[in-house]
């Protein structure tokens, strides 16, 4: 194996670095870390990856993730070698990203008053499990794997426990899940089942699910798969990679994502900070994240809606007490997140300081949208016919949003991320039969 990649606290003023083999989530001194590699990969990959999108076969150039691996390489393999991926990278039969790319769609442009060429929405439904989760699940099981984990955990709002039990089904570990009781939707709850995952049940909301499972993964030897994982991160960067490569590696003016736990906006940033030093791009988009109105934590520190003070990363000195000093401020109140978009229902997301560095380098703004205007969103999409789910209208209702207001210029080009798919049917029912909502499709009585 190549000594090419290792870990580092995202804390520039830390530094502090471990070696790959590790398995922790934050540096001695609490910071979050970052997956590192020592080599620039040379830009005479792009046309390797365009391809690997013939894949003759191999499953790891089908996969949407791995077919991009030299960029990913944590395992410090011979990707060229099959006989080595085989033994190494985790994959669903190459299924994970294999059909995500961006399209575009013309009543969705429609819906958000720009020119159908200028916008492009990428569906991440499309992945086995069905959402973004699979991206950063392949990578993250692959270093638990690597690691010999004998069981991996997460707290879940559904998403992430399909996933993680999907892949732990796959490969035959034990997965253990932690939910917020009675706040998951029923169609994600039961692909956890289905995968034979433990799942349980904790009195509150995500927030709460996801400390217990912290505390419980240190306690009892357990894996962590949520995105505070950095592997599960670099996984995640593949969603923009195929957008870049769909636009031919011209970088778009906006890349536009649901705000939840931000590990896509960490992520995406990531990814855009990495590929800008490589010169694989030569200008970076901004990042926007879109907030629900029930679950809008980073829009108000992120905007100077709390004490007029706009939380910032600082280039790495962010001010933590505004983070905690707002935390309380939601306990003292009773305040705790609430909107029907459950996958975004997050009221302290534990990416909120990588988040903040992406949106420092990318120039980046943040958002809120109303459940009603995400209903609409999700709806809009289905008419154009694909499928997506309430988190995912967050993104053509933000759209919409700042095409309004002139954050988002007229002949922007913007790439939306649709997060996952519709698993909780009674959303679109419920919205189709109210005729009074925008999109609304009612039934008729034949007499």
């Amino acid at each position: 194996m190549q000594d090419n990649a290792y870990l580092k606290c995202i804390d520039p003023h830390c530094g502090l670095e471990y070696d790959i083999s590790s398995t922790r989530i934050e540096c001695d001194k609490g910071h979050l870390l970052d997956v590192k590699y020592k080599k620039i990969p040379s830009r005479v990959l792009k046309e390797l990856f365009y391809n690997r999108r013939n894949p003759q076969n191999n499953i790891f150039n089908e996969s949407g993730v791995w077919r991009f691996r030299e960029l990913l390489n944590f395992c410090q393999i011979d990707t060229a070698s099959t006989e080595e991926c085989s033994k190494y990278l985790v994959s669903l039969d190459g299924a994970e990203g294999r059909q995500s790319k961006p399209y575009h769609m013309s009543k969705v442009a429609h819906f958000v008053e720009t020119k159908s060429e200028n916008l492009w929405l990428q569906p991440e439904g499309y992945n086995p499990s069905g959402s973004f989760k699979d991206n950063g699940m392949a990578t993250a099981i692959t270093h638990a794997k690597l690691v010999n984990a004998k069981k991996i955990v997460c707290a879940s709002t559904g998403n992430t426990s399909a996933s993680a039990g999907m892949y732990a089904a796959n490969e035959d570990i034990e997965c253990d899940v932690y939910i917020p009781s009675g706040q998951v939707a029923p169609g994600k709850l039961s692909q956890a089942y289905q995968f034979g995952t433990q799942i349980i049940q904790v009195d509150g909301n995500f927030d709460d699910a996801l400390a217990k499972s912290l505390e419980d993964a240190k306690k009892y030897d357990g894996y962590t798969v949520n995105s505070v994982n950095p592997f599960r991160i670099e996984g995640q960067k593949t969603i923009p990679y195929r957008a870049l490569e769909q636009l031919g590696w011209e970088a778009p003016d906006w890349i536009v994502y649901p705000g939840g736990a931000l590990g896509n906006t960490s992520s995406c940033g990531k990814c855009l900070m990495e590929l800008y030093e490589w010169n694989w791009i030569k200008k970076i988009p901004r990042i926007a994240v879109v907030n629900a109105e029930g679950a809008n934590t980073l829009f108000e520190l992120y905007n100077g809606k709390f004490e007029e003070t706009e939380l910032r990363w600082n280039k790495g000195k962010p001010n933590v007490e505004l983070i905690v000093k707002y935390y309380k401020h939601l306990d003292k109140n009773g305040i705790r997140p609430k909107t029907k978009a459950t996958a975004i229902q997050i009221g302290r997301p534990v990416n909120i300081l990588k988040g903040l560095r992406a949106l420092e380098f990318t120039n980046g703004v943040v958002v809120e949208v109303s459940d009603s205007e995400m209903l609409d969103g999700m709806s809009i999409v289905g008419l154009n016919g694909f499928d997506c789910e309430m988190a995912s209208g967050a993104v053509p209702a933000g759209i919409k949003k700042m095409i309004k207001d002139e954050v988002i210029k007229k002949d922007d080009v913007v790439v939306g991320i649709l997060t996952g798919r519709q698993k909780d049917p009674m959303l679109p029912v419920d919205y189709h039969n109210n005729p009074q909502n925008r999109f609304a499709i009612p039934p008729r009585d034949k007499k």
